[in-house]
């Protein structure tokens, strides 16, 4: 399942992170790729710089973590530190499946859901689109700035060359409590359901029902 989280940034929230990373020292992206990935990877990552990664973190977490669509998309249990990539000219990512365990330097996790967050319009740059493969083809996505897609770790991806511009992105990735991408899907799915039941008729024994499914339904597949 793919999901687009629209709005995730304001207009103000992106400013100021296009300030702090305008005035930040890149470093080689293959210095946190894996054996397979560093094959294919070639972009630039903020290189270590504790105070500005502070604030970026602060920036986009106070506003992922109220988002509905990535709570109840993703059901997050834990969300690795956020990487700040630039593409310029010439640089792309080819396919690849994200590492399954993610965490080097701190507590170890699985990752079950990838986010990509757009930072800078996709006008300023050509190509740079993420290309998600799935059993219905390849979905390309290039989304404006302060949208972000998540989709699952295990699917087979890849970041098409810039061929002008800058592309600048954030990712995470999530463990979540439901690692099945099919249930997380069908509890997504129902949630919209339940919410709009909740809404329009609260006092219906259908919406009771549909209510308790959910609950039960997140209690039976909750890998805790």
């Amino acid at each position: 399942m793919l999901l687009t989280i629209t709005e995730l940034l304001n207009p103000a929230q992106l400013s100021k992170i296009q300030d702090i990373l305008a005035g930040s020292s890149f470093v080689d992206g293959k210095l946190t790729a894996g054996l397979a990935a560093a094959r294919v990877k070639h972009n630039q990552e903020l290189g270590p710089d504790p105070e500005r990664q502070r604030l970026l973190t602060r920036i986009v977490m106070a506003s992922l973590g109220q988002h509905p669509t990535f709570r109840f998309g993703a059901l997050p249990c834990k969300v690795a530190e956020l990487i700040f990539a630039r593409y310029t000219p010439g640089m792309a990512y080819g396919d690849h499946v994200d590492d399954p365990i993610m965490g080097s330097s701190g507590p170890r996790f699985r990752s079950d859901v990838s986010m990509t967050l757009f930072l800078n319009p996709p006008e300023s740059y050509e190509g740079g689109e993420l290309v998600v493969r799935t059993a219905f083809g390849e979905h390309r996505i290039k989304l404006p700035a302060g949208d972000a897609v998540i989709y699952p770790s295990s699917s087979l991806h890849r970041v098409a060359e810039v061929r002008s511009g800058e592309r600048l992105v954030a990712l995470t990735w999530i463990q979540s409590y439901v690692r099945d991408p099919a249930q997380r899907e069908l509890l997504y799915e129902l949630n919209l359901a339940r919410e709009r039941l909740l809404a329009d008729a609260p006092g219906q024994e259908a919406t009771a029902y549909v209510d308790r499914s959910y609950a039960n339904l997140v209690r039976m597949w909750s890998d805790l």
